[in-house]
């Protein structure tokens, strides 16, 4: 993070020389009083200037770049980093060649470098934020594959009044098989297992 030490007569101008050195708004900058100023004796003797610490604000988005592409430089894999913003997460989207090798077994890889770069980013940052990673648009398609599956499988326990017990799956997927029988008439689900083998089970009511 960029940070400057500047003085001024008052500390209002100390910090427009830190805005003017530092090429930002001042709303993007956090401001540290290192030493008030104070008046001279009758004018000539004495006196010290208003000093201050201006540091840029960090840019999450600044950061979830930079680590992603020291993280794929790593992996050899050439990407292009796509990434919006909003108030609850950040979505960033990978584009390129070879993106298969990023989304790995059933987004396995995929969801490794999510899990990293969610480590990471929220590891010195005061407010959480949530950063969801796609590419080719995995995580829609097979959000829409497990809807698919949860609803055939519900219909298949509300006939033969069986239990089904699915593969281990991640929490993110879990999650969308919970919500999408979340109002089914007559079936439940819920999940067994300890993590990474946990399972969701579809019951019939």
């Amino acid at each position: 993070m960029k940070s400057v030490e500047t003085s001024g007569r008052t500390v209002e101008e100390a910090i427009l020389m830190a805005v003017a050195q530092l090429g930002v708004r001042r709303d993007n900058l956090n401001i540290e009083i290192i030493e008030q100023p104070s008046k001279r004796l009758f004018g000539i003797i004495g006196g010290k200037s208003a000093k201050i610490r201006a540091t840029v604000k960090s840019d999450v988005k600044d950061e979830v770049k930079e680590f992603l592409t020291k993280l794929l430089s790593y992996m050899e894999i050439e990407a292009k980093i796509s990434i919006t913003e909003d108030d609850s997460k950040i979505m960033v989207r990978l584009s390129g060649q070879n993106m298969g090798l990023l989304i790995g077994y059933r987004g396995e890889t995929l969801d490794a470098l999510q899990y990293l770069t969610n480590l990471a980013i929220n590891k010195n940052n005061t407010e959480y934020k949530r950063i969801i990673i796609d590419t080719e648009e995995y995580r829609s398609k097979r959000e829409e594959t497990l809807r698919r599956l949860a609803k055939r499988l519900a219909n298949k326990v509300q006939k033969t009044k069986r239990s089904i017990v699915l593969e281990p799956m991640n929490p993110y997927e879990r999650r969308i098989i919970h919500s999408t029988l979340q109002n089914h008439p007559n079936v439940i689900t819920y999940s067994e297992g300890d993590e990474p083998y946990r399972k969701v089970i579809i019951k019939a009511k």
